[in-house]
C-alpha cells in the first residue's frame, strides 16, 4: 500500500476516490497521511464499511480530482461513464498482456471476473479514448512479486 501511496504522491496530493477499496487499507493510509480520500466500492461490506464512516462516494454521480483503479478496471463492463467524472488525474494497477496468447496463459485469465485484457498499447489507446494521456507507469507491482501487474499515472488532457 506504501507503495501505492509514493506513487500517486508523486503526481497528487488532493482530494481522490479510491474505487474498489478492497479492504480500505490505501484509503486508510492515505487519510492518515492527512489527504481526504473517499471510496466507492459494489461489495456490501465495503458499502457499510464506508457509510459507517461517513466516506462513500458515488463516483457515477459526481465528479472528483483523482480516482484510484487498483485491480479494478479489469471488472468493469463499461468503465467509460466512470472515468467520464474524473477531472485530473486517474491512477490504476491492472494485469498487462504481451498478447492474446499471454493472456490466455494468465493466472489472470478469468473470464468470469475479468470483463478486459490489455496489453500496454491496448490501455493507452483506451485511456487516449476516454480523454487521458500517460503521464508515468511504474512496474513496483511486479517488482513487489505480482506476476505481470502494470501501475499507471494517466492525466485527462485539456
Amino acid at each position: 500500500m506504501q507503495s501505492r501511496l509514493d506513487f500517486v504522491d508523486r503526481h497528487h496530493r488532493g482530494q481522490l476516490l479510491d474505487v474498489g477499496i478492497g479492504c480500505g487499507a490505501f484509503l486508510e493510509l492515505r487519510n492518515k497521511a492527512g489527504l481526504q480520500t473517499w471510496g466507492y466500492d459494489v461489495n456490501p461490506a465495503g458499502v457499510e464499511w464506508l457509510g459507517e464512516r461517513g466516506l462513500f462516494v458515488n463516483p457515477y454521480r459526481a465528479a472528483i480530482d483523482a480516482m484510484t483503479l487498483w485491480d479494478v478496471l479489469e471488472h468493469i463492463p463499461d468503465y467509460r461513464p466512470l472515468l467520464a467524472n474524473v477531472r485530473k488525474w486517474l491512477f490504476l494497477s491492472l494485469p498487462i498482456f504481451r498478447d492474446a496468447d499471454h493472456a490466455l496463459r494468465s493466472k489472470h485469465y478469468k473470464p468470469a471476473e475479468h470483463c478486459w485484457y490489455f496489453t500496454r498499447r491496448g490501455l493507452m489507446l483506451a485511456m487516449q479514448d476516454c480523454g487521458f494521456a500517460l503521464a508515468s507507469e511504474s512496474n513496483i507491482e511486479t517488482d513487489l512479486g505480482r506476476e505481470d501487474i502494470g501501475t499507471f499515472a494517466f492525466k485527462r488532457e485539456s
